[in-house]
Formats: structure tokens, sequence, C-alpha cells
């Protein structure tokens, strides 16, 4: 069976398909191969490189490190959220003195890279007479540019929802704050909770840039031992370590986000329930006393 924009392969289709697949995962082995190979052979498996990591002064370190992450990366998503919000609104403003400035700021906000922004934050900033601690240019650069994209994630959200929504706001007698704030922005959060837990992946990873300006999170640590010459300057070693805490990080932030859009989904018309439906009975009605 075929479809307007898909067609069934047929078999010579099915087995160019196969072909492709198998040549993939050979060509994928022999990359891993030939980078396990390269790795032994520059003696980056070996016990000296390694040994550094026996002690257990080193991995509370990278505990205190892993901490620093999570700590800026806790008030970068915590702020952007809410950044995120306050932009949406602006920019959803029937007010052009309120809409116009906060789409400026939006798109000034959204071409800066991180990375500039952190550095203009902390090696700037002395240049007027203020000081920034690493942690606070981290934070700050992180809200401003992620809460900008989030912003434009929940107004595609709203202008995406059915312009009916606004209408049956508008006739039961809410205003334009009502219809966002009960109407509007509770849909939009539903339906774009994955694009919004995926930025915030994105902000998590976005914390090791903090090591150019000296913010002890784990790709610093993670640098500061790479170049320990006592054990032979084991830096992809502590690369390795440090981009397995980076990914279990991630993987447990896209868990929770899967959790908690499969109990968002949830509601009583979706399992089709209803407490407040009267029992039924199949057996007759008795029939009324004669006079």
């Amino acid at each position: 069976m075929s479809s307007v924009l898909y067609d069934v392969p047929g078999p010579r289709a099915r087995l160019r398909n196969r072909i492709l697949g198998v040549v993939t995962v050979l060509v994928a082995a022999a990359g891993v191969a030939w980078t396990i190979w390269r790795l032994a052979e520059t003696g980056q498996f070996s016990a000296r490189k390694w040994e550094l990591f026996t002690y257990s002064r080193v991995w509370e370190q990278f505990g205190q490190a892993t901490i620093a992450t999570l700590s800026a990366f806790a008030a970068a998503a915590l702020g952007s959220v809410v950044l995120g919000f306050v932009l949406a609104i602006g920019r959803l403003s029937d007010h052009a003195w309120v809409r116009i400035p906060v789409t400026a700021v939006v798109e000034v906000l959204r071409a800066i890279p991180v990375l500039v922004f952190m550095l203009l934050l902390y090696y700037g900033l002395p240049v007027l007479g203020l000081r920034l601690p690493s942690y606070g240019a981290v934070v700050i650069a992180l809200i401003a540019y992620n809460g900008s994209v989030l912003s434009e994630v929940i107004r595609a959200g709203v202008e995406a929802l059915p312009r009916g929504q606004k209408e049956a706001g508008y006739a039961i007698g809410l205003r334009k704050a009502g219809v966002l704030r009960l109407i509007l922005l509770p849909q939009a959060l539903r339906a774009m909770l994955p694009v919004i837990i995926a930025q915030l992946v994105v902000t998590l990873k976005d914390t090791a840039l903090g090591f150019i300006i000296t913010y002890p999170e784990l790709l610093y640590y993670a640098r500061l031992l790479g170049s320990n010459p006592q054990f032979g300057s084991p830096l992809i070693p502590s690369a390795l370590i440090a981009g397995a805490i980076y990914v279990a990080l991630c993987l447990a932030l896209s868990y929770v986000a899967y959790v908690v859009e499969r109990r968002t989904r949830r509601s009583p018309r979706a399992t089709g329930t209803d407490a407040a439906a009267p029992a039924t009975t199949t057996e007759p009605l008795a029939a009324p006393p004669a006079p």
C-alpha cells in the first residue's frame, strides 16, 4: 500500500536499504575500532595515565565540579524560563510600544553567542568599574541567550493554537491577560514542553563554556587534571570521564522531561472516565403500587 507522500519500497529497494544499513554499521564499527586502536597506540590506556583516578580526593573534586555545573544550570534554567515567559508576553502584546522594543531585545540576545556574552561580562565589565564572579557571568549569559530562545518557542506555541481558543476566552468576558494566563499559555506550555526541555539540555551543556572564564565546572576540572605532568598529562582520560558525567546528566534530564510530558498529557478526557457519572443498573424499574 502506498500514499501520496510515501511509496512502499519494492524488492530492489529493500535489498538496497539492507546493503546500505550493513555498510553503515561496518563503517561505524571500523571508525570505533580505529579510534580505540589509536588511543591504545598513543598510550591512553596505560596504567600511568589512569593512576590519578585511583585517588579518592580526585573523585571528591569531580563531585564538587559536578555540583558547580548543576548549580549554574539550575539558576540558568530557572532564569531562562522566567525570562522566556516575560519576553514572550511582550512579543504577543497588542501595543507596538511594548512589542517592538521587546522584539529588538530578543533578536539581539539571540544573535550574541553565549561565549562572547560570557567574555563581555567577565572581562568587559571590569573596564567600566564593575566586577562579576565567574559564576554570575556564566549564569547571566546563559539566561540571556536561552531566555530569548525560549521566548520564541513559547510565542510560536501560542500562535499555533486555534484562533477559536482566544475568541472563546473573549466571549466569556476575559481580558487579554486572562486569556493568556488561563487559556493560551497553559496549552502552549504543554504543546511545546519537549522543545523547552531540549533547550534546557542545551543550557546544561553550555555550562561547559564557563571553563574559559575559570568557572570551576566539570570541563575546567578535567582540563586541570589533564595538564598534570606527574601522571603523563592524562587529558583524554579526564575528558572521557567528564564526558561520561555530562552524558549521564543529560540522560537524566531527558528522562525527567519524558516523565513530566507523560504526566502532563494525562487528563480525564484521555482516560475516558467520568467520576461524576451516576451508577446504572440493568434491573427493570418496579411498577407503581395500585391505588
